[in-house]
This record gives C-alpha cells, sequence and structure tokens, in this order.
C-alpha cells in the first residue's frame, strides 16, 4: 500500500501536467460519493484483515475480475457498456457509488492496493466514463481511500520492520514514479479501446492465475 501511495501521488502530479484537468470537474459529486464508501469500506476491510479467510477471499476476487475483465474484453470491440447503467435520479446514482466505493475499500485495503483495478471498471461499466477519465478519477479517489488504510495498518503496527521500507518500498517507489511519468505521456495517444482490452486482458489473467492458486 505504500508503494501504491508512491504510485498514485505521482501519477497524479503527471497527469495534472499532460492532460486537461478540467474534464473532471462535471464528475466531483460522483467522485466525492465513492471516496466517501470507500475511506469507510478502506477503515472496515483492515479490521476484516484477520477474520476473512484467504480462500473464501481469493473466490470472491476470482468471480469479480473474471466477470470485469470479460466485460472490459466485450465493450472494448462492442461498446455496449459506454454509456454506463440509466439511473433514475442524481440520488439513486449516489446511492450505487457510495455502496460501490465500499466494495472498493473493502478490497484496497484488504489486498493492499490502491484499488484501480476495481475502480476503473466500476467507472466504465456502471457510470459511463471513458477509460481515459476513468483512470485519472480512479487515482484521485484512490488517494484518500490508501491514506486511511495506511493509518489503520500503521496503528496496527504494520510497518515496525524498517529494512523493507529501505530495501523494497524505496526502490519500487522510486521506479513506479518513472513508470508514472512514461505512463502520463503514452496515456495521451493510446486509443480508448486497447486500453480497455489491455485492462480487461490484465483482470482475466489474474482472476485465472487465482484459480490456479485456489487448486493448488
Amino acid at each position: 500500500m505504500l508503494v501504491s501511495l508512491i504510485t498514485v501521488a505521482s501519477a497524479i502530479y503527471f497527469r495534472t501536467n499532460n492532460i486537461d484537468i478540467s474534464i473532471i470537474f462535471p464528475q466531483v459529486l460522483l467522485m466525492l460519493a465513492i471516496i466517501v464508501g470507500s475511506t469507510i469500506g478502506a477503515y472496515w476491510g483492515i479490521g476484516m484483515l484477520n477474520k476473512v479467510s484467504d480462500v473464501l477471499f481469493k473466490k470472491i476476487m476470482l468471480i469479480l475480475l473474471l466477470i470485469m475483465g470479460l466485460l472490459l474484453i466485450c465493450e472494448s470491440f462492442i461498446p455496449f457498456g459506454s454509456m454506463g447503467i440509466l439511473f433514475g435520479s442524481i440520488y439513486l446514482k449516489l446511492i450505487i457509488a457510495v455502496l460501490c466505493g465500499l466494495l472498493i475499500g473493502t478490497i484496497s485495503s484488504l489486498l493492499g492496493v490502491a484499488g484501480g483495478e476495481v475502480i476503473i471498471p466500476i467507472l466504465i461499466l456502471i457510470f459511463g466514463i471513458d477509460i481515459k477519465l476513468a483512470g485519472t478519477m480512479s487515482l484521485i479517489i484512490s488517494l484518500p481511500t490508501m491514506l486511511v488504510g495506511i493509518t489503520r495498518h500503521k496503528r496496527n503496527k504494520m510497518y515496525s520492520d524498517k529494512s523493507e521500507i529501505t530495501s523494497l518500498v524505496i526502490p519500487m517507489g522510486i521506479a513506479s514514479i518513472i513508470g508514472a511519468s512514461i505512463g502520463a505521456l503514452l496515456v495521451i495517444y493510446a486509443p480508448s479501446e486497447l486500453l480497455k482490452l489491455i485492462l480487461g486482458a490484465l483482470l482475466l489473467f489474474t482472476s485465472i492465475k487465482l484459480f490456479m492458486e485456489k487448486e493448488e
């Protein structure tokens, strides 16, 4: 999660210097609703670390990643979900956003990741956000979610081994900053359909890997 924090913070910095940040403004209310849910989910999820079995959690993640991966791959060829779900009212949309945030925050804290692998598909498939905008929004949503998770991890004394910080977090953090700067430059030129296909394939690959681990 510490490495993810460095990655997300640097990616936000480089993206804001390479794209028009004003395109996010119409989605501020949606982001705030997801952030409310994700921060609550992150706080609650840390407390569930010792209560949820690895086997059950892997099964849930396998199904979730498999469905989202297949939907994104299909959507890259046939944009059936490009408009997202049609909500009857803004209040319903915000309630769904908070619930999605709860899921995002819980997964983020349990896996120790930023949560973009879940946030981006949710923004695309449920709320009809373009994948490039969804990528930027996911970074902003991830930031407070991870800060809550890291704060709770610290209270549980999970960062007591300083050697892991110097030998793992710092080197990976530096590399992630370099990667974030390259990604921010490439995202301008990458077609949205290709990005959906790549993300869908990665989610599908991860679900297959989880299935193989479960079988072992």
